[in-house]
C-alpha cells in the first residue's frame, strides 16, 4: 500500500479537523462500500488465474491426467482436481 501525506491531498479546513482526532499516525480511509475491486483485478492476478484454469481444463478434457498437470503447473493432486472438477458458475 502506498502511503500517501495528509497534507499534500486534503485541504487546510479538514486536515485541521482530522488532526482533532489522531496526529502523527497512520491513517487508514478505507474505500465506500460498493467501490471496492475484488481481489486480483488490479495486477491482474485474477485474469491470470482464470485463464491457467481454463487451460488446465483443456488439457485434462484432451487427454492429460491429474498427475501429469500437477507436475507441469506445480500445483498439489488436490488442487487440479479442484480446477477440472469444479462447476463453472
Amino acid at each position: 500500500m502506498k502511503y500517501v501525506s495528509a497534507s499534500e491531498v486534503l485541504p487546510e479546513n479538514l486536515l485541521r479537523e482530522i488532526q482533532n482526532y489522531i496526529q502523527g499516525k497512520t491513517l487508514y480511509i478505507p474505500v465506500p462500500k460498493g467501490c471496492r475491486k475484488k481481489w486480483g483485478h488490479d495486477s491482474g492476478q485474477h485474469e491470470f488465474l482464470l485463464n491457467r484454469n481454463a487451460e488446465i481444463r483443456k488439457l485434462f478434457r484432451q487427454g492429460m491426467n491429474v498427475d501429469q498437470l500437477a507436475s507441469s503447473y506445480c500445483l498439489s493432486h488436490d488442487s487440479i482436481k479442484k480446477i477440472v472438477y469444479k462447476t463453472q458458475a
